[in-house]
């Protein structure tokens, strides 16, 4: 929810005894570090002399906040512990050098890997300001996501899906390909009793075929609703659909960078890097792949994921006409294979989560 801000979360502590603690919640809200001395007054204590443990080095410069390097010290707090450095290049360790000189003892890396796991999205966006991009599909074992008529509903069971639920609640747009939509008619949005803010929705749509009925145009959100097509759209089209959604148009694209001994499939037509800055200029942090077999693997296959989230049900679809979760060309060897690393796995139910980062 704090988009396109970093998660952050800080604790006082004094003489042993939490005094007071936060967490920044919004973009223009409090940081974390002022939450956490604003809680220690409130339980009428005082931060002077505390010290502060925060996941991120605190910010020191003036944005829609004031920096809270200038709130630590002013609070009188005689130590700071960061787990993370701030990962953008113009403000990485400006923090610890104005607190060190004012005093202030510094220790910085305690769980740094932890911590900088907490935003893998923003400390991509910071640095490239293009998505952090994660490729979720819900299949049987044997890797398939519907069957040969399209059956999908429902491939997992219901904790997978209320944990697919939340990875899209914490996405700030959900992309899926023209074929999910013809198919299942999704409404792409967050349900359940939390629902906060809803993402953005992206459909890749060369041609210009998403229905004038469809729920991603014609539902209450549909003003969050991009359709992605090419220079190659039929302009009526374009007009209808943009005359209720946004439209954008995409330079025609490559195939991927996995050597295969298939052709390019349609999708790689809209050129995907391009539309990567396009949403990273929009600050698109945080982007969740939903498609079908041929929209994942134009991501994957020409390396522009960067972490998976595959599904398990204990399912077996077989057959040749199956849909399958990655589908593309594929790899020609196996040292040619896209490779898995910081490898997790979770049991939902009957079923099992993947949640791995791609390997360069």
């Amino acid at each position: 929810m704090t988009t396109p801000n970093p998660m952050v979360g800080a604790v006082l502590v004094k003489r042993g005894r939490v005094i007071g603690c936060g967490w920044h919640r919004r973009a223009g809200a409090p940081h974390a570090e002022i939450e956490a001395i604003h809680d220690a007054l409130a339980r009428e204590q005082t931060a002077r002399g505390a010290t502060l443990y925060v996941t991120l080095e605190p910010c020191s410069t003036q944005g829609r906040t004031p920096p809270c390097t200038a709130a630590i010290i002013a609070a009188g707090i005689k130590e700071v512990v960061v787990g993370a450095t701030d990962p953008n290049p113009r403000h990485r360790g400006r923090a610890f050098a104005i607190l060190g000189r004012a005093g202030l003892r510094v220790t910085t890396g305690v769980l740094a890997e932890e911590c900088e796991r907490l935003n893998d999205a923003f400390n991509h966006w910071i640095v490239h300001r293009t998505p952090f991009v994660t490729v979720k599909a819900a299949m049987t074992m044997d890797g398939k996501i519907a069957t040969a008529r399209g059956e999908s509903k429902w491939i997992t069971g219901r904790r997978a899906r209320g944990y697919g639920m939340k990875l899209r609640q914490g996405a700030d747009a959900v992309l899926v390909g023209i074929n999910t939509v013809l198919a299942d008619d999704p409404s792409l949005t967050v349900r359940g009793p939390r629902t906060g803010r809803q993402p953005r929705r992206i459909v890749l749509d060369a041609m210009a075929r998403t229905p004038l009925s469809a729920k991603v145009v014609t539902d209450r959100h549909a003003q969050w609703t991009t359709i992605v097509v090419s220079k190659l759209a039929p302009e009526k089209r374009v007009r209808a659909l943009a005359k209720r959604v946004t439209v954008l148009v995409a330079p025609s694209g490559t195939a991927g960078h996995v050597r295969s001994n298939r052709k390019a499939h349609p999708a790689s037509k809209l050129e995907l890097p391009w539309l990567l800055r396009n949403l990273g200029a929009q600050n698109v942090i945080n982007l969740l792949v939903e498609g079908g077999g041929e929209v994942n693997a134009s991501f994957l296959l020409q390396r522009l994921a960067h972490r998976v989230a595959f599904f398990y049900a204990p399912k077996v679809l077989g057959g040749r006409d199956s849909v399958r979760a990655v589908a593309g060309g594929g790899a020609i060897s196996l040292a040619d294979a896209l490779r898995l690393g910081d490898v997790e796995w979770r049991r939902l139910g009957p079923n099992l989560l993947l949640n791995a980062r791609m390997v360069a």
